[in-house]
Formats: structure tokens, C-alpha cells, sequence
């Protein structure tokens, strides 16, 4: 999956596109409509809390919504590195040991006396 926008670029684009004001989708997240304004325009970074109902609102997979957002959160942390890739497959190693010995880690092993 490729997404060159941004989070905020994304919803502003379903909203304009369901013809939805700023303020009645700020209401469903309980939040001011400048903040989602400043959502929109990435002067501020949404929370995961806002994902189930921004789905729902938009009929989104949240799933989508929650790539979106965390890879920006991603991005921005790296942007000014000069090897944010090699940053980026230590990473991806990292998770998978963590993953994996997380793993290890809750397994029981009832042969052992």
C-alpha cells in the first residue's frame, strides 16, 4: 500500500467529499473545530481514540485510518535524519525480535520438573 498524503490531507478530503462542515465532524470527535482544522493543515496530530468513529463517519476501514496516521507519526520522526531508511529496516528487525521473544517469553512449558 502506497499513501502519499497525510492523515490530515485524508480526512480533509472524505469530509469535502461527504460535503461535511468542520464543525459537525469536529462535534463527532468532541473536539473544537480548529483544532480538527489544524488536524487538516498537519499543524497538529490526530489520536487513535478519533480512528473507530472517523471510520465509522466515513464508512473507512479503521485499519487504513490507523496506517495513515501512524506512519505519518513515523515519517515525521525521521524526516530530518539523514538514514532514516537504515533507521527504518533496524526497525522492522527489532519489532520482529520483540515480537518474537514476546512470544517466547508467555509460552508455559509444562514438560518441564
Amino acid at each position: 500500500m502506497s499513501i502519499q498524503e497525510t492523515f490530515g490531507e485524508h480526512i480533509r478530503k472524505l469530509r469535502e467529499q461527504f460535503g461535511l462542515p468542520l464543525r459537525k465532524v469536529a462535534a463527532t470527535l468532541d473536539i473544537d473545530p480548529s483544532t480538527l482544522s489544524k488536524i487538516e493543515r498537519g499543524e497538529r496530530s490526530a489520536n487513535k481514540e478519533m480512528l473507530p468513529l472517523l471510520a465509522e463517519l466515513f464508512s473507512e476501514n479503521e485499519e487504513t485510518l490507523g496506517l495513515i496516521l501512524l506512519s505519518d507519526k513515523v515519517a515525521n520522526d525521521l524526516m530530518q535524519e539523514a538514514n532514516s531508511n537504515e533507521i527504518l529496516k533496524v526497525a522492522e528487525e527489532k519489532i520482529k525480535y520483540l515480537k518474537t521473544r514476546s512470544l517466547q517469553q508467555g509460552k508455559i512449558d509444562f514438560d518441564k520438573k
